[in-house]
């Protein structure tokens, strides 16, 4: 008998991890995007890793430094992981250094190049040597490093240079730092296209910085420290305050990485890393400039937006690009599918009910609502029009706590009655009800999603978006933020499913459920990350009954497909592309075809530790568009990357009698069809070709 907890079986949390992220590397290579699209993609890679490192080998380093030994399925300790994580970017480095040079290169033949200082003619410095007293000099700290002068404290992700000074006179070798604040510009742009790192012009002006001195050498750094913020709840008399300390923290928690850029030595490394202390393995030296994130500054330069991607504008589609919200829904349920239909009917069906005077009640969830948020201000002017507001404001949401921070009280003070979380528990549920009077009496409207109530990434995130008046999901959403505001060990819903009580046991439930069917059986699951061990012996088990098992993770899976008796029905493929794929949505064939949607991913955080939703769709067209946007993912072979299994990826490639299927383009070329035949057709030739092309693409 086949022992299914073998660690043999599981791919570990943090590698697979690392190999997401390298997906997302991969595209910078890919000469077939325009080379700002590929830039992005590094900026991207940059920017994961920088949070990769934060909270999770810095998590991995208290456990390590706290003697824990503890492991999941696959069984590595906090230092077997941590070695591995080492090798893997040491390696990846390289990489990404090469592909960073290829880029920039291209961007270079279309307009773009960052030059260091000395490259630039006569007049170009001189220029930019004026911004540097005008705009730089004031902002810009030089900090001696001696016995009357302590080492500085460095925030988490801080940017500098370190120097190697000469005495002019006694030619004695000093040691120093200069302080770059993030409110600087990584690069200086000269001019539209041009751009010059700022430590490459900081470095020309170190005999002003510090008279007397001479440079020697110079080297850039950046730090990063442990970001996580752990609050004992139950330790907080405040929960606000206690938060606002929290954030405080961040920046002062461990260095657990250091970054150097070109130009300096052995020397230069270890008088930085005397202060800063982090292990040596956790140093990483780059050939150019350092902080892939920081390229988001180029990226975004408008001048040159012919070198992204087509934007594509997100449509408004029938039946709601014409009629009042309220009017539709009472008429019929709708399914949104984002970017490529637009989050505006989300955000509409808020600042509506806001307005409407037959609304009274407005109960929302908030994760990461985003700045200037249009459905914020929106609750707030309901509060403020005497509308019962009530909104539970997720203040754990990583690195969104600030923002929310600052939503929570803006609500507070327009007389919102606000939560700010449930002890022991994030809130990751992403639910809205609205209450109001009709002629018949009380109706309720609910949305419940798979993304964040922001518009911003809405345009950038693939999510699915439910909108209803059925009901049985109504009086759930309304016992659901019931359990939010008041006391309830033990709740449970109807027709919604709750984590961290009820998602679990169904999910288990419909697998089994297949695996009793057999080779009749079929699961289509789409998440971001699979890590539940339960969740994966279930697969396993269903696997060798013979169902057809098909997993569109993203990010993390430490599922092993392809195993001889355990694992050799399930296949596992990966979409990176123009969006980020967000929504949680699964298919289940036994009996009778079921379909879900969720907030929730297959990890143990999102299955046992958060207050998420499952919700089931019903009616048989809305089923449909979601078993064809699985399906079309599924056939996509330009974004796509399956799983081995020995844990790697392979990009998946078409053969000779294929057509190439972006599932992205086919999707955008779906909607355009279905604006312009609105034009000429009536709504319900427009409804029956709405539902062709979706089934042809």
């Amino acid at each position: 008998m086949i022992n299914l907890k073998n660690p043999e079986f599981y791919i570990n949390r943090e590698l697979s991890w690392l190999q997401f992220n390298s997906r997302v590397l991969e595209q910078a290579k890919d000469e077939t995007l325009p080379p700002l699209e590929r830039l992005k993609f590094l900026a991207i890679y940059g920017t994961n890793l920088d949070e990769f490192y934060m909270i999770r080998v810095a998590g991995l380093k208290k456990l390590f430094n706290a003697g824990i030994i503890v492991s999941g399925a696959d069984k590595l300790t906090p230092l077997q992981q941590l070695r591995g994580i080492r090798e893997y970017l040491h390696k990846e480095k390289q990489i990404a250094e090469h592909y960073k040079l290829e880029i920039l290169k291209e961007l270079k033949e279309n307009g773009i190049e960052i030059k260091s200082y000395d490259e630039l003619s006569t007049h170009k410095k001189h220029n930019i040597n004026e911004k540097f007293f005008k705009d730089i000099y004031h902002l810009v700290i030089p900090i001696a490093v001696d016995a009357t002068h302590p080492f500085p404290h460095l925030n988490n992700l801080s940017f500098g240079i370190v120097v190697k000074l000469r005495d002019t006179e006694n030619r004695e070798v000093r040691f120093g730092i200069v302080r770059i604040p993030r409110i600087l510009n990584r690069f200086i742009e000269i001019e539209s296209g041009e751009y010059v790192p700022i430590e490459s012009l900081v470095s020309k002006h170190i005999n002003t910085l510090f008279p007397g001195y001479e440079l020697d050498k110079y080297m850039s750094f950046r730090v990063t420290r442990n970001a996580d913020i752990a609050i004992e709840e139950e330790e907080a008399d405040d929960f606000l305050e206690m938060l606002e300390e929290g954030l405080k923290n961040r920046k002062k928690g461990e260095m657990v990485r250091l970054e150097v850029g070109e130009g300096g030595d052995d020397e230069m490394i270890e008088f930085l890393n005397r202060h800063i202390n982090v292990y040596k393995e956790d140093i990483y030296i780059y050939n150019t400039f350092i902080n892939l994130s920081s390229l988001w500054q180029i990226v975004s330069n408008k001048d040159f937006a012919h070198l992204l991607l087509p934007t594509f504008k997100p449509k408004m589609l029938p039946p709601l690009d014409n009629e009042n919200i309220f009017n539709v829904l009472e008429k019929e349920d709708v399914l949104l599918y984002h970017p490529y239909e637009s989050f505006e009917p989300v955000v509409n069906l808020i600042k509506i009910a806001a307005k409407d005077p037959d609304v009274v009640s407005i109960k929302m969830t908030l994760y990461r609502a985003g700045t200037n948020s249009p459905i914020v201000k929106a609750l707030k002017d309901a509060s403020e029009n005497g509308k019962q507001v009530t909104v539970m404001v997720e203040l754990k949401a990583r690195f969104d706590e600030e923002n929310n921070l600052i939503w929570a009280k803006a609500l507070e003070e327009s007389g919102a009655h606000v939560i700010y979380g449930i002890k022991g528990f994030k809130v990751h549920a992403k639910a809205a009800l609205v209450t109001r009077r009709t002629q018949n009496g009380l109706v309720q409207y609910a949305h419940l999603g798979t993304g964040n109530y922001n518009p911003t990434t809405a345009k950038i995130y693939t999510d699915f978006s439910y909108l209803t008046t059925k009901e049985e999901i109504t009086n759930d959403l309304t016992r659901f933020f019931h359990f939010l505001t008041g006391f309830s060990k033990k709740g449970k819903l109807n027709e919604l499913y709750m984590s961290p009580s009820q998602i679990k046991p169904k999910i288990l439930s419909l697998i089994a459920n297949e695996a009793r069917a057999g080779k009749n059986g079929h699961i289509i699951a789409k998440i971001n990350s699979l890590v539940d061990e339960d969740v994966i012996k279930a697969l396993y088990k269903a696997s060798k009954a013979g169902v057809k098992i098909e997993l569109i993770v993203r990010g993390i899976c430490c599922l092993k497909p392809g195993i001889k008796d355990v694992s050799e029905n399930i296949k596992v493929i990966s979409i990176i592309g123009k969006y980020l794929e967000h929504p949680r949505a699964f298919y289940f064939k036994n009996d009778k075809e079921q379909v879900y949607i969720s907030s929730a991913d297959w990890m143990p955080r999102n299955l046992i530790r958060r207050i998420e939703l499952l919700t089931a769709i019903k009616e048989e067209e809305l089923k449909q568009k979601i078993i064809q946007v699985l399906k079309l993912q599924l056939a996509d072979n330009k974004n796509s990357f399956e799983l081995q299994s020995d844990g790697n990826y392979q990009k998946v490639k078409k053969n000779d009698n294929q057509k190439y299927i972006d599932s992205f383009k086919l999707l955008e070329e779906y909607v355009n069809k279905i604006v312009k035949a609105t034009k000429k057709d009536t709504p319900s030739q427009v409804k029956q070709l709405a539902q062709r092309l979706f089934m042809e693409s």
